[in-house]
């Protein structure tokens, strides 16, 4: 079995955070009343399932759909062992040496961000600009990757869950210092510093101690050591849906050849329809 070296999956996460301009699993929910659409390509079709526990998502990717606003947009992005991305309109009339990625309808969508839909192989998710720019982590409203990934080790998963727990505190520490920081600015006194980081510490602690830190589950381990995934995008991303069918076709794309941006040599068209 082909397992991934960290340090390289771990290269390519600012291919994501940068990929639009446009401010980027599993589920035991019953699969019987949820949205199927087909991505047809020239490698075959894949159906992915959506998930109805991201509405937002859900509801503004079969709008696109019907819309025919996918229609003949690249898979502009291909990263083997990793994903393959694709959603830009730009990429429609894309000429062989501009690199698509910085476009969108003109509207973010709010993060759908649920711990038990994670990144394993064939998971459909929203591409997003990073954390520094879009601390919301609000997705693109039309670009998605669909994960290709690759095998991983139970240490290895020991180490991202603990660097994913480390950002996680990062992104806690960050957003109640700004929402602290402002109640002083608006009643026009000076922020006291000291007060800020104690009270932080104190909210970190009520937070972190009712369980509310990222954890693998066993289900997910059996998944990314099994099958296969992107488990270092987890809690970062809104996953909102899964092939179900096509698994190969998503192989058959990330092997393709592609330049240095990771744009594949041949254009690779979608056309994606809605067929429940």
């Amino acid at each position: 079995m082909k397992y991934i070296n960290l340090k390289i999956m771990l290269k390519y996460l600012p291919l994501l955070l940068i990929c639009v301009s446009y401010a980027c699993s599993g589920t035991t929910n019953d699969d019987g009343d949820k949205r199927i659409v087909r991505v047809e390509t020239v490698y075959g079709n894949m159906d992915i399932m959506l998930f109805n526990e991201t509405p937002l998502h859900r509801d503004n990717f079969i709008k696109l759909i019907e819309d025919g606003f996918y229609e003949d947009l690249l898979f502009h992005r291909v990263i083997d062992n990793f994903m393959i991305q694709g959603g830009d309109p730009v990429s429609r009339n894309a000429t062989g040496d501009t690199q698509p990625g910085s476009g969108g309808p003109g509207y973010t969508i709010p993060a759908e961000i649920h711990d038990h839909l994670y990144h394993r192989k064939g998971a459909l998710a929203a591409a997003r600009l990073g954390d520094n720019v879009n601390p919301d982590r609000e997705s693109s409203g039309s670009q998605f990757y669909i994960v290709h990934g690759s095998l991983f080790t139970d240490q290895q998963l020991d180490e991202m869950e603990q660097r994913i727990q480390a950002m996680e505190e990062h992104e806690f520490t960050s957003r109640n210092f700004r929402r602290l920081e402002k109640e002083y600015l608006d009643r026009d006194e000076v922020p006291d510093y000291a007060a800020i980081a104690s009270r932080i510490e104190e909210l970190g602690n009520e937070y972190y101690s009712s369980g509310n830190h990222f954890k693998f589950s066993d289900e997910m381990r059996e998944s990314y050591t099994t099958v296969g995934g992107a488990p270092h995008l987890d809690g970062s991303y809104t996953v909102f849906g899964q092939v179900i069918e096509g698994f190969e076709v998503i192989d058959k794309i990330a092997s393709v050849e592609t330049n240095s941006a990771a744009r594949p040599r041949e254009d690779i068209k979608m056309n994606i329809r809605v067929i429940r």
